[in-house]
């Protein structure tokens, strides 16, 4: 990978760390539906412009049936998802949460497109989830989890996130091969943008957020989504997919960073173990890592 490779994934994993400081600074003011809702308009008004820049608006045309149900399940419901969760736990540890996507991933698409897992993958599946699950029964306040501003619900969210990110994966790969990305990019947004239209009429808060709310939901839409998404097709294209995907495992580290940083989050040991087991499992079940017995049989 090239240096410029390099800073470009590490600017990536910093955009969407920020994403999570972004939805815990804002959700509370907006709510988390007309959030994502100002969240997904802004990455559509930065991204068209550039898909009309490529002469790609004719695929979006042809396609639009898949990106539409791809904008729901990678965009408005997950943003929606995280976007609750950010009203009652950390940023950081919301992003812990997300870093388990490929984990679900993986499982939907072995399900779903008979996709092979071999036994380091099988291994790493199992580890991840144990991860998951650990992190979850520790972090969760039982004695309040699942009533208002309990945790249970906020990491039933993440997971559902999680999901609906893997169910994602697989719809794009079924249905979207060979289309350009950028397409998919700015059609996914502008369906997330359709869809949550009226959703965001209804719940649009009674008191006009602050200034310094809109400017977050305004960094959120450009920077964490719109900058992001390009960045990341970059990488696809200079680097491959498999190298792209390795900005999972730098997520948390900045949206605990940020968290620590500019909300003053705390963090303790049992995140970064549950954060560590969790990347352990991703990496063997998205076949980023591999035992040495699969070293040496290459």
């Amino acid at each position: 990978m090239r240096t410029s490779d390099l800073g470009e994934l590490l600017l990536l994993a910093a955009l969407w760390g920020a994403s999570f400081l972004f939805m815990r600074m804002g959700a509370a003011e907006f709510g988390p539906i007309a959030l994502v809702a100002v969240r997904v308009a802004g990455a559509t008004l930065f991204l068209m412009p550039l898909l009309q820049m490529r002469g790609q608006m004719q695929v979006l045309r042809q396609h639009w049936r898949p990106i539409f149900l791809v904008g729901l399940t990678n965009s408005a419901l997950p943003f929606l998802c995280f976007g609750y969760a950010a009203l009652s736990i950390t940023a950081g540890l919301s992003a812990i949460f997300n870093a388990a996507t490929p984990l679900f991933g993986a499982a939907i698409a072995w399900l779903w497109l008979k996709d092979k897992l071999t036994p380091p993958r099988i291994v790493g599946l199992v580890i991840g989830f144990a991860g998951v699950l650990w992190l979850a029964w520790n972090k969760t306040d039982h004695s309040a989890a699942f009533k208002p501003g309990g945790s249970g619900w906020a990491i039933v969210a993440c997971l559902a996130g999680a999901v609906f990110y893997g169910i994602s994966a697989s719809l794009t790969k079924k249905t979207l091969a060979g289309v350009a990305p950028m397409a998919v990019a700015a059609g996914s947004q502008l369906s997330a943008t359709l869809a949550l239209a009226i959703p965001a009429w209804l719940w649009w808060p009674a008191t006009m957020p602050s200034s310094s709310a809109w400017l977050t939901a305004a960094a959120l839409a450009v920077f964490s989504t719109g900058v992001a998404y390009v960045l990341y097709f970059r990488l696809i294209a200079n680097t491959g997919p498999a190298n792209a995907i390795s900005v999972t495992f730098l997520i948390p580290a900045f949206a605990v960073l940020w968290g620590w940083m500019l909300l003053d989050e705390q963090v303790n040991a049992a995140m970064l173990l549950g954060c560590a087991v969790i990347l352990l499992g991703t990496g063997l079940a998205t076949g980023l890592l591999k035992p040495p017995a699969a070293y040496r049989a290459a």
